[in-house]
């Protein structure tokens, strides 16, 4: 048990002094799709075999972010990188990089661009170009393993908030940080948790939203499969923050691998003395239970999630109140997402100055996006806010492929918009984005290519959006079925080509704009963005399907044809 932090610092010693020579970091969530699950199994029986387990040890992680290059491993101190590990290859990785420290010349990763071979994962131009913070632990850590994660100061942040701070200093802390929630608004994550603090209550609570409806968006899942503890952690500082003794984590019940890792994190937790009554000593008691969510987007919405949670249907209510003065159970209420809960321990470790040292003025720190679509490297990418489309896309992703032309970037999902070539050096941050008629929303964004049909992608992720409508409000149930069917006419989608007209644009942007305004909830005032950002810098394309009939990317299959001469 740890009652003290005297405990902790104990039980960190221990585990550095029982840390082996090496270790093989195999990414073992997203790669299993891969045969990341062989390839490990392959690892153990040899390092059985040859006896050198007291030597070598193997570590099943989570998402390195790099997953197009899978499965991949990091054999450490050295951080030797290996891309696309055959079982074929195990044996000389063990023999030669894992007991001699060597690099085997023919599996390094190879710069596409200048055909060099690298040896080192911080190296790679994929890696080198992020700041990892929130991921940090990803690349190296035993996610179901408590004293992997206390070794590297696990929960040395929630000891030093407990033990050493007020409530009222550690949202000081997180205010002076500039930290904004992660999950899409960008609201600042300080004031939310003052407001619930300052409210009244006997009982309040603390949801963790790890429900990721977005399509396209996997870093909540990639960080409480990878790093669960660092979640618990996070959750029980922002506990004390706001005065809660119970938190919550909704997480959708398509992550099984999330909720398995996490439901092992909170046992170990438990069972350690960091979660139950008197957490290290310090007369704080708190607890934590999980609940699987309904895959329906709309219970990303937070008073739909509270809907949610209480075994009622997922419809988001009118506000206000806020959840921060009444959400579950009527009691006051703060919802973080998993990534900016994330960030709370290196804020507290490191200090509010540092983590405002990255960023832009009005949005600090990093933000981690699912980087998707017609990009040369796809994964998970980390970057100080306020970076760039063409350092992401390009420096990063390594450019599009077969050397055609950037189009578009679709950033914030469903509900966020797409972001034209002009823009390919607009810092990107929370004000910037809203100022093109994008957002940041949970963190996906999806490059598309001079041969994208910009007029098929607004109709993809309004008709993805209308099906996941709860239906509550008219403006949502009525107003984005109206939409698709505009759209269903302008791209010859289920019925003949040739209905369309160019009053039915107008027709189409005057519904989006209503729309925005008279939605009841965030989801349904965002919907009509993909929509609005395609036609404000992609209306040639709009003209041409209804006037010539023409789609001329040939998606829209009703209207291939050739132009007139």
């Amino acid at each position: 048990m740890i009652r003290s932090r005297q405990d902790l610092a104990a039980r960190k010693w221990a585990a550095l002094v029982a840390m082996p020579e090496r270790t093989l970091a195999v990414c073992s969530t997203g790669c299993q799709a891969v045969g990341a699950a062989q390839v490990c199994q392959a690892f153990e029986d040899e390092i059985t075999r040859l006896g050198v387990a007291d030597r070598v040890r193997l570590k099943r992680t989570g998402c390195h972010g790099f997953c197009e290059q899978g499965p991949v491993l990091v054999v450490h101190p050295e951080r030797i990188f290996y891309p696309h590990v055959r079982v074929e290859d195990v044996h000389e990785i063990l023999e030669r990089t894992a007991l001699r420290g060597e690099p085997i010349d023919r599996i390094l990763y190879t710069d596409p661009k200048t055909g060099e071979k690298i040896v080192r994962d911080c190296d790679v131009p994929f890696y080198r170009l992020q700041t990892r913070i929130v991921f940090r632990h990803n690349i190296e850590l035993d996610p179901v393993d408590l004293d992997d994660y206390i070794a590297r100061d696990g929960y040395a942040a929630a000891a030093r908030a407990l033990c050493e701070m007020q409530p009222e200093q550690v949202i000081d802390e997180v205010k002076r940080s500039g930290l904004r929630g992660r999950g899409g608004a960008g609201f600042p994550a300080g004031v939310k948790w003052d407001l619930c603090r300052s409210a009244t209550g006997s009982q309040k609570y603390l949801i963790c939203n790890a429900h990721e409806g977005d399509p396209g968006a996997f870093m909540d899942r990639s960080l409480l499969e990878g790093s669960p503890h660092a979640i618990l952690e996070g959750m029980i500082v922002a506990g004390y923050a706001i005065g809660a003794t119970k938190g919550l984590i909704y997480v959708g019940a398509e992550y099984p691998l999330a909720i398995t890792h996490a439901s092992i994190a909170l046992e170990q937790a438990r069972d350690a003395g960091l979660l139950g009554d008197n957490i290290l000593g310090s007369g704080f008691s708190f607890d934590i239970s999980l609940h699987e969510a309904a895959g329906v987007f709309v219970c990303g919405e937070e008073t739909a999630l509270i809907a949610s949670l209480e075994g009622c249907r997922g419809m988001p209510r009118p506000k206000p109140p806020f959840p921060g003065q009444r959400g579950y159970k009527n009691a006051p209420t703060t919802i973080n997402n998993v990534e900016t809960l994330a960030n709370i321990a290196p804020i507290l470790l490191n200090g509010a100055e540092w983590y405002a040292s990255f960023g832009t003025e009005g949005s600090k720190g990093t933000k981690i996006f699912a980087l998707a679509g017609k990009v040369n490297c796809t994964g998970l990418v980390e970057v100080p806010i306020g970076t760039t489309l063409r350092q992401i896309i390009f420096e990063i992703g390594g450019g599009i492929p077969g050397g055609r032309k950037f189009k578009a970037a679709q950033m914030g999902g469903p509900s966020g918009g797409c972001v034209p070539a002009r823009y390919l050096d607009l810092p990107i941050d929370y004000d910037t984005l809203k100022g093109v008629g994008a957002m940041m929303g949970s963190g996906s964004l999806i490059v598309m290519d001079e041969d994208t049909c910009m007029v098929d992608i607004a109709r993809f992720f309004l008709e993805f959006t209308q099906s996941e409508s709860c239906g509550k409000c008219v403006p949502c149930r009525i107003g984005t079925r109206r939409m698709l069917e505009i759209l269903d006419r302008i791209t010859g989608a289920g019925g003949p080509p040739g209905e369309a007209r160019l009053s039915d644009l107008d027709e189409l942007e005057h519904l989006a704009e209503t729309i925005k305004l008279s939605a009841l909830c965030g989801l349904g005032q965002t919907a009509p963005n993909p929509v609005l950002s395609t036609l404000r810098y992609f209306r040639d394309e709009y003209e041409e399907h209804v006037l010539f009939r023409h789609c001329r990317a040939g998606v829209c299959e009703g209207l291939v044809r050739a132009l007139p001469i």
